[in-house]
């Protein structure tokens, strides 16, 4: 009896040891055979990701894997880092003729207290669709007003908001007051407002300074009494300490040099959003060293006398003259669409690398990121594209998506209605 109980204790044992050795390797994954394209360093072909606890563990041509892992067979495939969607209102607007499933605007013209993650949807049809493209996070954006809030960076991937964020807040949004020019197609407002505004944008912060240094003081001497707390100033006090970079939206090139003179005046921390005649001042723009967002390609030239492919030459042009770069889609229905902004500025003159580092590696760097992820590198995040060619290319077939680690459903409403459609008599 005595060497039965020990003969069941022993089975017992040895399976819990199999159990926790199951365990452990679970979350183990390694992609073979892939051609690897880790945006930073050569590519690898032949090669192996192998990841573990949602991190790429190494990567390489002779790498071992570890018994119980599981193995992918990639052979055939190119591996990318996910793309970085750098300015998308995904998870904020569903229908845009329904102001109702529109979450990305809010009233009044100063909100910087504004979060937009606060208004995320973890079950936008739009998610999975912009997934199936490669896309693995995104830069979702209030908009609306002088000061529109605060942006946060999300991964594709979650149940609810919180376990989405990567990192909230990563800028200030600004709507840089448009001087009047003759012909271009935005709204122009008188000369004499646009001043106003500007120097309303300028008294802000120097409330926000002062608001800053009666609060010093006032820690620092009893006799003072603290100044009564200001919501709107105290989410502005990171902009003015540098902590916190601005995103400029501004599009004219007379606007972006009144811009760089605000940043600099003002000395904050910038990003611009737009820049549609960024080509104007290229190097007005790499001498401040301040980062662009181009704002989605498909649209018209900001005048006809720029030429029909202005909006398609500016990347290149202010690439060449040393100014970081970053696509967005500036939308949410359309941000599967952001690997063709980049293609179509490849196709005017941006070296087809470039425009690949313009969707992973640049945004990673210009949102403060790059430490763990934008390229297929050991210690990141395993954001990792499975494609069957070039992934800027429109024919290109994505076949799989890791976010974090796990692989994560390729289907959509765009599958579903194909499925629906196939099977019509």
């Amino acid at each position: 009896m005595r060497k039965q109980i020990a003969f069941f204790i022993g089975i017992s044992v040895l399976i819990a040891v199999f159990s926790l050795a199951q365990e452990k390797n679970s979350n183990l994954i390694a992609i073979k055979g892939a051609h690897i394209i880790p945006v930073v360093g050569d590519e690898i072909e032949n090669g192996i990701i192998l990841i573990k606890d949602g991190l790429i563990e190494a990567i390489g041509k002779d790498i071992n894997i570890p018994d119980g892992a599981d193995v992918i067979d990639a052979a055939g495939l190119f591996a990318y880092p996910g793309m970085i969607d750098s300015y998308c209102y995904l998870g904020l607007s569903e229908i845009g003729s329904i102001q109702a499933t529109i979450d990305y605007r809010e009233t009044g013209r100063i909100n910087p207290q504004v979060r937009a993650v606060e208004g995320l949807r973890p079950d936008s049809i739009h998610i999975p669709i912009s997934r199936s493209t490669g896309i693995t996070a995104a830069l979702v954006a209030p908009s609306g007003g002088l000061i529109a809030g605060q942006s946060g960076l999300i991964r594709l991937a979650g149940w609810t908001a919180p376990e989405m964020i990567i990192k909230s807040p990563v800028a200030m949004h600004i709507e840089f007051p448009a001087i009047p020019r003759r012909g271009f197609r935005r709204e122009a407002r008188p000369q004499e407002e646009i001043s106003k505004q500007i120097i309303e944008l300028k008294d802000i912060l120097n409330n926000v300074r002062f608001y800053q240094k009666r609060k010093e003081f006032a820690k620092n001497n009893s006799l003072l009494s603290l100044p009564d707390f200001d919501e709107k100033l105290e989410f502005l006090v990171p902009v003015v300490n540098g902590e916190l970079p601005v995103m400029i939206s501004v599009y004219a090139d007379n606007d972006i040099k009144a811009a760089i003179k605000f940043v600099e005046e003002e000395k904050l921390k910038a990003i611009f959003f737009g820049v549609s005649q960024g080509w104007r001042v290229a190097e007005d723009i790499s001498k401040a060293g301040i980062p662009v967002v181009f704002g989605t390609l498909a649209s018209t030239p900001p005048t006809w006398e720029d030429g029909y492919d202005a909006l398609y030459r500016n990347p290149s042009i202010l690439h060449k003259a040393g100014v970081k770069i970053a696509f967005s889609s500036q939308s949410a229905s359309l941000a599967k669409d952001l690997p063709y902004n980049a293609s179509k500025a490849a196709a005017f003159g941006l070296e087809r690398l470039e425009a690949l580092k313009a969707v992973t590696i640049y945004p990673a760097q210009i949102f403060g990121v790059e430490s763990i992820m934008g390229s297929l590198e050991k210690g990141k995040k395993a954001n990792i594209v499975l494609a069957d060619s070039d992934i800027l290319e429109l024919r290109t077939n994505i076949k799989r998506v890791f976010i974090e680690g796990k692989e994560v459903d390729l289907s959509n409403r765009y599958t579903e209605l194909l499925e629906k459609f196939k099977k019509r008599g």
